[in-house]
C-alpha cells in the first residue's frame, strides 16, 4: 500500500464546508499532479456534501483556487508538461492543468460515491454524534482497505474508531482554517492506529508542504486544548470587570488586552467569533464529556447561543456577528448581553481607553513584528517593560500572560503534548502567535 495508489480514488465528506472545501482543493492539486505524471491512469476525487447548493458552488470555488495555484506554479507546470508540444503559452498550460484537474472531480450528495475510495477525508461539522453516524455509514459502504482521515479538532480518535468499528483505520488529521493557507496540521493517532496509516499521514503532509505536529489522543488535543481554556480565561476576566465597565466594555477591554498588549493577530473574543461561538460551545462539550471536567463549560456562551448570537464565517469568508458586529469584516460594535443590543466600538473606546492605560513605548503591533528579524529581542524588551508600567491594561495583560503559560504547561503535564516545543509550535503556526505560551517573558 502506498500513497499514490490510495490517491487514485479519494473522497472528501463535507466537501462544501469551510474546512472541506479547502481540503478538497489541496487534494485536487495533489491528484492533478499525479495525473500529469500518469496520463493513462484514471483518478477520481469524489466531493460529497449533503448541501446541494454548497456542492454546486464548490465547483466554482475549486476552479478559482486551481487557477491561482497554476499561476503561482507556472514554472514547475511548464516542466511537468514539457513533453506536450501543443502547450506553448503560459495561459495554455494553465488552462490545461485546470481542465484536467476539474476532470478528476466528481460532485454529489450521495455517500455511496465513496465506495471504491482508498482514502476518505471526513470534514463535517464538529458534532460527535453526527461524525460517528457518518463514519459508521462509510464503514459499511467502503471496503476493509479504505483508510480514514478525520478533521476533528477535539473528539478523541480512539473513541471514533471504537464507535465506528474502523479497527485502527482512522487517524486525526486536523487542518487549520483556512486549510489552503494554514501550514499547520495536528496529527493524532489512537492506540491502535495502524502504523502504515501513520506513515501515509506523514508522507501526505510533506507533499502538501504542511508542518505536522503530533498530539496525543486526549480530547481537545493541543490546539483546542489551549484555545478553549484561553477562551474560558477571557470570559472569567470579563465577568470580573463587567460590573464596573459594563458587559460590552469588559469585552472591549479583554479583547484589546489579548490583541494589542499580548501582540496577537486577534483578541480572544474576536477569535471565538472567527471560530464560531457554536463551535466553541461544541468543543467545550466534547472536552468536558471525555475529560470528565465540568469546569469546561461557560454559562455566558450558552446565553449567547440562546439568543442566536453564533459568530462563525459564511461560505464566502465574511464574518457573521457574534461578540462583535462586523461590517466588511471590520469590528464596528460589541454585543452587550445585559442590554441585549450592540454598542458602538467608538463609543466604548472614548469611555475606556483612558482607564485602559498607555501602551509601553516599546510596543509594536503584531503586523510589524511578525516578519521582523529582531522579533525575539524586541519581544523580550517589550514584555519586560510591560511588567514595569501601571494601569488596568498592563496589569491584566501580565496576568493573562502568566495564566496562558500555565495552560500550556498543563497540556504537557497532562500528556496532551509530548513537550513544551509542540505546544508553542501549534500556537505559533496554527494561531499565528508571535511567541509560544510557554516562554521566559514572565
Amino acid at each position: 500500500m502506498n500513497l499514490d495508489d490510495l490517491l487514485e480514488n479519494v473522497s472528501v465528506i463535507g466537501a462544501a464546508g469551510k474546512m472541506g472545501s479547502g481540503i478538497s482543493t489541496l487534494i485536487a492539486q495533489e491528484v492533478a499532479g499525479l495525473k500529469i505524471k500518469n496520463p493513462d491512469k484514471i483518478y477520481r476525487l469524489n466531493l460529497i456534501d449533503v448541501n446541494e447548493a454548497g456542492v454546486d458552488g464548490l465547483h466554482k470555488y475549486i476552479k478559482t483556487q486551481l487557477i491561482k495555484v497554476a499561476e503561482k506554479t507556472i514554472v514547475s507546470l511548464r516542466q511537468a508538461y514539457e513533453s506536450r508540444e501543443d502547450l506553448v503559452e503560459n495561459q495554455e498550460i494553465i488552462d490545461t492543468f485546470v481542465d484536467e484537474a476539474l476532470g478528476i472531480l466528481r460532485f454529489d450528495t450521495d455517500m455511496n460515491l465513496a465506495r471504491n475510495s482508498g482514502l476518505v477525508f471526513e470534514a463535517i461539522i464538529e458534532n460527535e454524534e453526527l461524525k460517528i453516524k457518518i463514519l459508521k455509514q462509510l464503514e459499511q459502504i467502503c471496503g476493509d482497505h479504505t483508510l480514514f482521515m478525520t478533521n476533528t479538532s477535539s473528539i478523541p480518535i480512539g473513541f471514533l474508531d471504537e464507535q465506528a468499528s474502523l479497527k485502527g483505520r482512522i487517524i486525526g488529521y486536523h487542518f487549520y482554517n483556512p486549510p489552503i493557507v494554514q501550514k499547520l496540521v495536528e496529527v493524532i493517532s489512537a492506540g491502535n492506529t495502524r502504523p502504515e496509516l501513520k506513515d501515509l499521514a506523514d508522507e501526505l503532509g510533506k507533499r502538501l508542504r504542511k508542518k505536522l505536529i503530533p498530539s496525543n489522543d486526549i480530547a481537545g488535543f493541543i490546539g483546542n486544548g489551549h484555545f478553549s481554556r484561553d477562551g474560558l480565561l477571557g470570559i472569567s476576566e470579563l465577568m470580573k470587570i463587567k460590573a464596573e465597565h459594563s458587559f460590552a466594555g469588559a469585552v472591549y477591554i479583554i479583547n484589546r488586552i489579548t490583541q494589542d498588549l499580548l501582540l496577537r493577530p486577534m483578541g480572544i473574543f474576536q477569535l471565538i467569533d472567527y471560530v464560531g461561538i457554536d463551535v466553541f460551545q461544541s468543543i467545550l462539550r466534547v472536552m468536558s464529556k471525555h475529560l470528565n471536567d465540568p469546569e469546561l463549560h461557560s454559562d455566558l456562551i450558552d446565553a449567547l447561543m440562546a439568543k442566536n448570537i453564533r459568530g462563525g464565517q459564511r461560505v464566502d469568508g465574511s464574518q457573521k456577528d457574534g461578540f462583535f458586529k462586523y461590517e466588511k469584516n471590520r469590528l464596528t460594535a460589541i454585543y452587550d448581553l445585559d442590554e441585549e443590543k450592540y454598542v458602538e466600538v467608538e463609543t466604548l473606546r472614548v469611555k475606556l481607553d483612558e482607564k485602559f492605560g498607555v501602551l509601553p513605548a516599546e510596543h509594536l503591533p503584531w503586523k510589524k513584528l511578525v516578519s521582523n528579524p529582531e522579533k525575539k529581542t524586541l519581544l523580550g524588551a517589550y514584555f519586560k517593560r510591560l511588567q514595569e508600567i501601571e494601569g488596568l491594561g498592563a496589569e491584566l495583560a501580565v496576568h493573562f500572560l502568566r495564566q496562558t503559560k500555565k495552560i500550556g504547561e498543563q497540556l504537557v503535564e497532562d500528556g496532551v503534548a509530548g513537550n513544551q516545543r509542540d505546544v508553542n509550535e501549534v500556537l505559533i503556526n496554527g494561531f499565528y502567535w508571535l511567541y509560544g505560551p510557554i516562554n521566559d517573558y514572565v
